[in-house]
């Protein structure tokens, strides 16, 4: 028997792959039709973007077989998969910095002329003309010549999507594509993905977005711990039901906050001013007030001088003017690791740059704000039997997936759990002052919920909270009091309860009123 079946354009039967320690999938199969929008719904660490990986030809699984219409294959490699029409765009970007973004689209498939008929030379000039055709047809829109480290997280992602539109493949696979986009990218995106299908492309979703399964999807697989739970027809399932599949349990789908209690102000920004590496002015004259038990939100579309405000609160960043108060006291001027001993946690937005060290242990980062303090250090000698205790607490609290337990190497986790230990890192730290950019960027419903309840009891602790999120719905969930930022200016400052998200969005767009 062949084993062909022409109406799946993929099929993965029985697939299992193991890793030291973890059974990433466990006999996972899954049948895609042509022409569909396939979601692969779980939570992190749940074995989707691994059972993705084999179909790419990023890793061979242990046990089972893959077909592409209607042929086994066996791919060893990315450029396998490719010769198959097979793309993806991961959630960690795969661009070369130093390179132009038409230089990244056409790595290794360059086209080459002859220069004086024998010289061969790779023809840039053509390349980009036909990349600024795809990126205007799809609304992708790009400057091919522009250098990969000049460009935002957003246009990353489009230049990951023209990679694959570029090397005409059939099969797209999409790795988490909305955790870094604002709402309105969101929906543009969805928008990219309806035309693909209307073209002909069959999709492969990776998430853990239900609202955005509910809007594009056709069915949806669901996994939990590395194990097929069940596949739905998206239209006829609710998404309560999808959520307590995903995680296990019946999950809160909103954040339930009592009253607050504001104490004295902790932090007190006044006049501040930013300029960022391009001497342009990113943080206009910004002030605002956080007092204890308050979670001071500030909304905004990405790149508006919402992370340069936290950078420069933080002292990741130098500011041109103003000054930045904790507790009454000015911190102006102080270092970063000052400033962290005066009371303030910070979870960053790019958390592989800035929260953690890739190649160190997950114990090693769990405690590196405090490795050279009681109980981790002791007369100058590092106490690896507290630092392991401790981290053990950290990852059972939080919920942290990790094949080695402390052992674990950062960079061998998921983003999302990579991002859990962050979260747990910087809260446990009890601080006056807590900042979050983006604190679930990348999370699935069940840490969201988790660390949302967290939020919430750290300000009913009596901290300060400083949120920054792209999440509207996160800002109108969680916010005591709402900023909205817009061009590196807080246009309005106020109550949550006197604001709609209507309100919020419609000063995110720079509109005041009348």
């Amino acid at each position: 028997m062949s084993g062909k079946n022409e109406e799946y354009i993929v099929e993965m039967r029985h697939i299992t792959k193991r890793f030291p320690g973890i059974i990433a999938n466990d006999d996972v199969t899954i049948q895609v039709k042509k022409g569909e929008i396939y979601a692969l719904l779980g939570e992190n660490g749940a074995g989707k973007s691994t059972l993705m990986s084999m179909l790419y030809g990023l890793y061979e699984p242990d046990d089972g077989e893959i077909y592409i219409r209607g042929e086994k294959v066996v791919f060893k490699s990315p450029s396998e998969a490719a010769a198959r029409n097979i793309g993806m765009v991961h959630q960690h970007f795969k661009l070369v910095d130093n390179y132009t973004i038409g230089e990244n689209i056409v790595l290794g498939i360059e086209p080459m002329k002859k220069f004086l008929g024998f010289i061969p030379y790779v023809d840039m000039k053509e390349a980009n003309e036909k990349i600024s055709r795809l990126s205007k047809e799809y609304g992708l829109e790009v400057n091919p010549t522009d250098l990969i480290s000049d460009i935002n997280v957003s246009i990353r992602q489009r230049v990951e999507i023209l990679k694959m539109l570029y090397r005409e493949a059939e099969i797209l696979i999409f790795d988490e594509p909305t955790a870094i986009l604002t709402p309105q990218e969101v929906e543009y995106l969805l928008k990219i993905m309806e035309e693909l299908r209307k073209g002909g492309k069959t999709i492969i979703l990776i998430t853990h977005k239900i609202e955005e399964i509910k809007k594009i999807a056709d069915r949806c697989a669901i996994l939990r711990r590395g194990a097929l739970v069940d596949i739905l027809d998206v239209r006829t399932t609710s998404t309560q039901e999808m959520a307590n599949l995903m995680v296990g349990r019946t999950v809160e789908l909103e954040a339930t906050k009592s009253a607050a209690k504001f104490g004295k102000n902790v932090l007190s920004v006044k006049n501040l001013c930013v300029r960022n590496e391009d001497k342009v002015e990113v943080v206009k004259n910004v002030s605002f007030d956080i007092r204890e038990g308050e979670i001071f939100a500030i909304a905004g579309v990405s790149g508006n001088g919402q992370v340069e405000l936290a950078d420069a609160i933080t002292g990741l960043m130098k500011a041109e003017s103003g000054s930045v108060s904790l507790l009454g006291k000015d911190i102006s001027g102080e270092t970063i690791r000052e400033r962290n001993r005066d009371g303030i946690s910070y979870i960053p937005e790019d958390r592989q740059k800035f929260g953690v060290f890739m190649d160190f242990s997950l114990r090693d980062n769990l405690t590196i704000r405090r490795y050279y303090k009681e109980p981790f250090s002791k007369n100058g000698i590092f106490r690896f039997e507290e630092a392991r205790k401790y981290a053990e607490r950290v990852i059972e609290r939080y919920d942290v997936r990790s094949g080695q337990g402390p052992k674990t190497v950062m960079r061998s986790m998921s983003g999302g759990n990579q991002q859990k230990a962050i979260v747990g890192r910087e809260i446990e730290e009890h601080s006056p002052l807590i900042i979050f950019v983006q604190p679930t960027r990348g999370l699935d419903m069940g840490a969201i919920e988790n660390i949302h309840r967290d939020i919430i009891a750290e300000r009913d602790r009596g901290a300060a909270i400083l949120l920054i999120s792209l999440e509207l719905t996160e800002v109108m969930g969680l916010a005591d009091t709402i900023g909205v930022i817009y061009n590196g200016q807080l246009l309005k400052i106020a109550d949550a309860s006197e604001l709609t998200s209507q309100d919020v969005g419609r000063y995110m767009m720079g509109v005041t009123e009348a």
